[in-house]
């Protein structure tokens, strides 16, 4: 028998230790690692009864839910700088001319009165006209800028833990940065609002799939967004800035748009007004429309067939005018904003696939980027350049086939640049041969100028491929496939899945290509290391739960198998930074909240929920757990 007053003691002791770990008012501290504890006696765990006799005692329930809030990242008391004031840097372009433009509608009967001007209202509407989007409008919430308000308290309050969680003992280490991502093409909407002109995003999706014309009205709701991130007490917010709002007619010489310089020039203004660090990358797949045109039509655009093909990106970056254009472009977003801005990312998972002038023309470009920020601008922040999530994985790691091929797909799809970028070396022989010797051959003086033009490498790390040669045992049948045109796994001549040897998925299925293998994101890590030794950052990670569109709002939000993701994804980061010791500087969730996937909503990667009806956003548990993941590992 248990005496009534002793059970009562046990039980204050046990709510006094609750409170050491959980605490009430401040801020999240939930999954510190169990590394040590105090024994308690288990007569604790079950202290319901006051009597030994069943039916004499009345039941008393437990309060086993402990209320706790996130904590908000104090406001910014100063701002540090990364480069000289924007007004002092304008020395260092050509005179710009800047103009404005309105918002196109395809039903208007109004048509501008400026025909005669090369780059006037009428020219501007006459990209979206040729452009054709389909379905275009859509009914949107917001047509100016929100102002933001403060997020109640009640949408801060973190969820109930799972019962099982990470067991590791290590911190990050101190300075390491944590952030949300996103991408202007996949959020900001307000497609033909405010002077932007078409980017191959705007028409990439030529059936009845969703269109990012409204998405999440991100170029109008910004201030909201910034402040809701804030709230939970992420410090780093990740975004790109759209090519197509800068310079709707896109090459040199042509006006730059001044409301989207005010615009951006805002967003990052109101980042550090709330405390937090911007991260801009200058393009993520949105490429101007003018680099689409077919040389053998005389000018005209790609068809609609055409850019459906697998490789409509690759014609872009490997266009005649692409180099000089995107350089111009990043020259002018650097010189406004490079004195608040410390990361700079040139290029989201650029093509390894396809044309060899593609990739030539990217790393050419990324290198003047950077030759021009250290040199012209003298900034004293980073450039980096993030590359695709396929990495590849052998089928069995003991057959040396096997091994092979993950070889040659992962040295073919990061050596064709980092090569160059990092060493001043050639090529590999892997990404000469996929590309059936249709490559630029890089100079002496390519190499020297390529050479260390990279201070931060970004991974977007998703979730590995498993890869075989075509024949089970045989790598020369991959050279035999990558040497018939007509070969079924033609262009990368690999057996790829996502089943291990044993017949088993190699993670938990996502609604995408993405898998809960969380072991695989350290093996990924340290191939790129060894391989290319250089400071890493994971800028993107996240995980689309299972059918989540589809379940009652309540219950997306209860997002478990995202939280898993996740926390065992970070706990392998936290391994190969403390075991295996390589410099991983940061990582950047993707993304801050459910988005446009490319003619999908259901694909949900958001560490929020988003009603595209009403333009509402929900916590879910997800966001809550990884910050309370990062904060409890010493991320400040």
């Amino acid at each position: 028998m248990v005496n009534q007053g002793v059970l009562v003691q046990l039980l204050l002791a046990s709510l006094a230790t609750s409170q050491q770990l959980f605490s009430t008012t401040s801020g999240p501290t939930a999954l510190l690692p169990q590394c040590s504890t105090k024994h308690i006696p288990s007569s604790t765990s079950h202290a319901v009864a006051s009597s030994s006799s069943h039916g004499t005692s009345k039941f008393r329930y437990r309060a086993l839910d402990t209320v706790r809030y996130a904590t908000s990242v104090p406001s910014a008391t100063s701002t540090p700088t990364y480069a000289a004031p924007s007004k002092s840097l304008a020395t260092l372009l050509p005179s710009l001319e800047y103009t404005t433009w309105g918002k196109w509608d395809p039903d208007a009967t109004i048509t501008a009165s400026d025909s005669a001007e090369t780059y006037g209202q009428a020219a501007w509407t006459a990209l979206w006209r040729d452009a054709d989007p389909v379905g275009f409008p859509e009914k949107s919430v917001f047509s100016t800028t929100v102002s933001p308000t403060p997020v109640p308290s009640n949408e801060l309050v973190l969820p109930p833990r799972d019962y099982f969680g990470p067991s590791d003992c290590y911190d990050f280490p101190k300075g390491f940065s944590f952030g949300v991502s996103s991408s202007a093409s996949q959020i900001e909407g307000a497609t033909a609002d405010e002077g932007k002109a078409p980017s191959i995003m705007d028409i990439i999706v030529r059936d009845n799939k969703p269109k990012a014309y409204v998405t999440n009205e991100n170029y109008y709701y910004y201030k909201q967004d910034i402040e809701r991130i804030a709230a939970m007490g992420v410090k780093e917010y990740a975004f790109t800035i759209a090519w197509t709002r800068i310079l709707p007619f896109a090459l040199p010489g042509t006006p730059v748009n001044r409301k989207a310089i005010d615009h951006y020039d805002d967003v990052i203004n109101f980042v550090l007004e709330k405390g937090m660090v911007p991260v801009i990358t200058l393009t993520h797949f949105d490429l101007p429309l003018q680099f689409f045109e077919d040389p053998q039509a005389q000018g005209q655009n790609l068809t609609k067939e055409e850019l459906q093909q697998l490789d409509y990106i690759t014609a872009g970056y490997a266009n005649e005018t692409f180099t000089d254009a995107f350089v111009n472009y990043a020259k002018i977003v650097l010189t406004h904003y490079a004195d608040r801005v410390p990361v700079w990312v040139t290029f989201t998972q650029p093509p390894a696939l396809g044309s060899g002038k593609a990739v030539y023309n990217v790393i050419n470009s990324h290198a003047q980027v950077y030759h021009f920020y250290k040199e012209k601008i003298k900034g004293t922040g980073k450039v980096s350049i993030k590359f695709n999530a396929n990495f590849g994985v052998p089928r069995n790691a003991t057959d040396d086939a096997d091994i092979f091929a993950a070889d040659y797909y992962n040295s073919a799809q990061f050596g064709a640049y980092l090569n160059p970028i990092l060493f001043g070396k050639d090529y590999p022989e892997s990404f000469k041969n996929l590309t059936g010797g249709n490559y630029v051959k890089l100079t002496d003086n390519d190499k020297k100028y390529f050479k260390g033009t990279l201070d931060l490498l970004g991974l977007d790390a998703y979730s590995p491929v498993v890869v075989s040669p075509p024949v089970a045992g045989d790598t020369s049948s991959i050279q035999t496939c990558l040497a018939n045109s007509s070969a079924p796994l033609q262009p990368w001549c690999i057996q790829s899945s996502n089943i291990n040897v044993y017949g088993w998925n190699i993670g938990y299925r996502s609604q995408s290509y993405v898998y809960t293998a969380p072991t695989f994101i350290r093996e990924e890590i340290n191939y790129v290391y060894q391989n290319w030794p250089i400071p890493m950052a994971i800028m993107e990670f996240g995980f689309p739960v299972y059918h989540e569109r589809s379940k009652d709002l309540v219950d997306q939000l209860f997002d478990t198998p995202r939280s898993q993701y996740y926390l065992g994804y970070l706990t392998e980061v936290l391994k190969a930074i403390h075991e295996d010791h390589v410099p991983i500087t940061g990582v950047y969730a993707w993304s801050f909240v459910d988005n446009w996937e490319f003619g999908d909503y259901d694909q949900q990667f958001g560490l929020q929920k988003v009603n595209l009806t009403t333009q509402e956003r929900y916590y879910k548990k997800s966001f809550f757990e990884l910050v309370d993941f990062m904060k409890a590992r010493g991320v400040k």
